[in-house]
């Protein structure tokens, strides 16, 4: 391994020490972009997020590599798909099936619908649907059910 892929200060037999000051190249997301998360299975919490280097080397991320992975990723959450269903559901109701969401005519049109969303959200049986602790369950209940699947198509 090249000395530009191992941060100085990583030692595999002293967990923690020195991690929180890798190299500058260690706190960007890895080149091939493989992210690793320690999971609490029980309650779904993320416990852990860094980044896979080419040799398979894990870093932590920093707290500013992390809200730039997170912003992003903005749209791209299971809230937002929760929301785009609901309104789905909506349209259904309403004998608008297939529009789903308008194109966002402007930020503030999507800003408006968004809060306008989340209120009718939060005042339904669906409320339940968005807590934190329930989406990060499915989460984690949705990547093993994945994994499993695949690693089942795989050997068969």
């Amino acid at each position: 391994m090249s000395p530009q892929d191992e941060p100085a200060s990583f030692d595999p037999k002293a967990p923690g020490e020195g991690r929180k000051k890798a190299s500058s190249s260690a706190e960007q997301p890895a080149a091939n972009n493989l992210l690793a998360f320690t999971v609490d299975v029980d309650t779904g919490q993320v416990v852990k997020i860094e980044s896979v280097d080419t040799a398979g080397e894990r870093h932590e991320l920093s707290e500013d590599v992390r809200a730039g992975l997170a912003s992003k990723q903005e749209k791209a959450t299971v809230e937002a798909v929760v929301e785009q269903a609901f309104l789905a559901g909506i349209d259904v109701v309403l004998g608008a099936p297939g529009e789903g969401e308008a194109p966002e005519a402007d930020e503030e049109d999507a800003d408006l619908r968004r809060v306008l969303l989340r209120s009718l959200i939060s005042h339904s049986p669906a409320r339940r649907l968005v807590q934190r602790d329930v989406l990060a369950r499915a989460i984690v209940g949705s990547l093993i059910e994945q994994e499993a699947k695949a690693e089942g198509a795989a050997t068969h």
